[in-house]
């Protein structure tokens, strides 16, 4: 056991550096991600700021019991679920069709001003991509409802109607954020032996059965993992995109729990509600990387653990 002991000592002062250089990012995580964890105790209590952790009474399930008893339960469970499944099935695949697509290109110099392009959208806030919707969609001169005008069409209001909610949403997703997101699958694209494509070639191979063959299976260890991390943040449709687009005439279909934790409980005060709506998004979460990483092992793909 001693001779462990030192053995690991020996190592730890021969990487000592290393290890220097991970302390910023362990204490990041340390005091920014899991030291709040401690926060979720008020979830189980009449929370007082003015009584603190310590002082204030314990109820229990109290704030759980009373969110699955709201009438409005239902209906946000409903749509953020939704909204999680349309961001599984049509952004998640857009970042991989557009590295695939990436690749194919042989001109670096067109390669990358088409990577900047697609780059840029992702820098900018969600406010700025709400507001080039409104001016685009808008019944008032907006160029999409000129056009469908000019066509013979009638105007169609895609900023309060119900039914174009979730789409214009998704749609912003993934203009925004799918070129950012090309840029894991193309690092792994990166590392594929050029010589497997001349081999392909030489056999016959086509481009699309070189892209099914080679390139795919390059690729497929990342997309497993991030198709399980991104299980995580299923219920997460995030606050600020979900809130800028919300009105009176599409909330039956927009309004999901990360809204309703502002606006009933950090607006209203309720810290120990809003903190119990977010501990059951996280449980939630929890469970379904739990299990997408268990059916990740048992088909002998790649998993986190």
């Amino acid at each position: 056991m001693e001779n462990k002991r030192n053995r690991m000592l020996r190592k730890v002062l021969k990487d000592r550096w290393l290890y220097i250089l991970l302390l910023p990012g362990l204490l990041y995580f340390v005091v920014f991600k899991y030291f709040p964890m401690w926060g979720i105790v008020i979830a189980f209590q009449d929370y007082n700021p003015f009584l603190g952790f310590v002082d204030s009474p314990w109820v229990g399930w109290t704030h759980f019991e009373r969110l699955f008893r709201d009438p409005d339960f239902f209906m946000l469970l409903r749509n953020t679920a939704l909204i999680g499944l349309y961001k599984l099935v049509f952004f998640f695949p857009a970042p991989i069709i557009i590295a695939l697509m990436l690749n194919e290109i042989r001109k670096q110099v067109f390669k990358r001003f088409v990577q900047t392009m697609v780059y840029i959208p992702h820098f900018m806030s969600w406010v700025v991509v709400v507001a080039i919707t409104y001016v685009l969609f808008t019944t008032e001169g907006g160029v999409i409802n000129e056009w469908i005008k000019a066509i013979g069409g009638e105007k169609i209001n895609f900023l309060i109607s119900s039914e174009w909610f979730r789409t214009m949403f998704i749609g912003q997703i993934i203009w925004k954020e799918t070129g950012w997101g090309t840029i894991l699958f193309l690092a792994a694209l990166a590392g594929v032996d050029t010589e497997q494509y001349e081999a392909a070639t030489i056999d016959g191979a086509n481009r699309w059965q070189q892209t099914w063959h080679i390139t795919f299976p390059a690729i497929r260890s990342t997309i497993i993992i991030l198709l399980i991390l991104r299980l995580g943040d299923f219920l997460d449709t995030g606050f600020e995109h979900v809130f800028l687009l919300l009105n009176p005439m599409n909330r039956e279909v927009g309004e999901v729990f990360d809204t309703y934790v502002y606006a009933v409980g950090l607006a209203q005060g309720q810290y120990s509600y809003s903190t119990a709506v977010g501990l059951f998004k996280s449980v939630i979460g929890l469970a379904l990387v739990l299990l997408a990483n268990h059916a990740a092992k048992r088909a002998g793909q790649e998993s986190l653990y």
